[in-house]
């Protein structure tokens, strides 16, 4: 539930620090929750500097022991918030933020054990070998943002479906994560990681990986890109199944951030070897577009009508 009073001074400082973050760090996240009211927008951004910190240490220059080291003192900070041990006056501006938020709202924190669970897998150095592996893997870093999100947006009363509102969020996560797999195929691989299913790379002999600017030789890597492209659409058209249950401004955020990656699936879709040379982005123009669509709660009216005639 929101607080009708403004946070003290001491915790705006500690929003204002997340928000600054958000604003940094994540362009397509941070243009989704400008359409948010103010405690929704901090609330957003708390988690959003939260889910950075533990996405930063997986991503780090640490051996393998001292990320899982600090990976188990971030999870012990959330215990901390978890029980309430976190005060205003606490020197972590994150925690002050997260710690506010989850006073104020009814946010899942369990959601971030699993993002840092997902982040471990990636200290492993763990491959999926088929996309029910991989799923499990979104679910814990995407997924599980997906339902600390609604958390923080919360349901329309009464909305029909409104049961399954936590497995469509999550659904779009995983949306939103494949879009980002694909986009980042290259750059992962320069780390030395390949998200895709193995199973997926032996079918269009992409196995090799990707290290060049040029597909592998003898491999159907557009063929590849098409077939995952269409995996994260039919992933997005039952995720979206969410919007009706929102309120028009959450709503509006998650439109406006699930409609970007969808235009990066366009993207990619059109010149799938796009990812081999760089990463693919939308100009602040296009975005613009997508956050007014979002806000005319045009794609929310599309899926309700779909889903009339589906019931039809």
């Amino acid at each position: 539930m929101e607080s009708p009073t403004q946070p003290p001074a001491p915790v705006m400082a500690a929003y204002t620090y997340c928000e600054a973050v958000t604003g940094r760090q994540a362009r397509n996240f941070a243009y989704g929750i400008r359409l948010l009211p103010t405690d929704k927008r901090q609330a957003m951004s708390a988690l959003y500097a939260f889910s950075r910190r533990v996405d930063d240490i997986g991503d780090g220059g640490l051996d393998a022991d001292a990320k899982r080291e600090r990976l188990e003192a971030t999870r012990e900070l959330l215990q901390q918030v978890r029980r309430g041990a976190v005060g205003e006056d606490d020197t972590d501006p994150v925690a002050v933020a997260l710690a506010d938020a989850a006073r104020r709202f009814p946010i899942p924190l369990g959601g971030l054990d699993e993002l840092i669970d997902g982040v471990l897998m990636d200290v492993r150095g763990e491959t999926y070998e088929t996309w029910d592996d991989l799923k499990l893997y979104c679910r814990c870093v995407a997924g599980a943002i997906g339902r600390l999100s609604l958390g923080v947006f919360g349901t329309q009363p009464g909305a029909r479906g409104v049961e399954r509102a936590a497995e469509y969020a999550d659904t779009l996560g995983l949306a939103l994560q494949l879009t980002n797999i694909l986009r980042d195929i290259r750059e992962d691989a320069a780390h030395g990681r390949t998200y895709l299913p193995a199973d997926d790379l032996a079918k269009f002999g992409c196995s090799e990986g990707f290290h060049s600017s040029a597909p592998p030789p003898g491999s159907d890597f557009a063929g590849l890109v098409h077939f995952e492209v269409r995996r994260a659409r039919a992933l997005f058209a039952e995720g979206y199944r969410l919007l009706p249950m929102l309120d028009r401004r959450s709503g509006a955020c998650v439109a406006a951030m699930a409609g970007i990656y969808r235009r990066l699936l366009d993207r990619i879709e059109r010149d799938p070897q796009a990812v081999l040379r760089g990463r693919v982005s939308l100009p602040g123009r296009e975005k613009a577009y997508v956050a007014v669509r979002g806000l005319s709660g045009l794609d929310a009216r599309h899926v309700t009508r779909r889903n009339q005639r589906g019931r039809a």
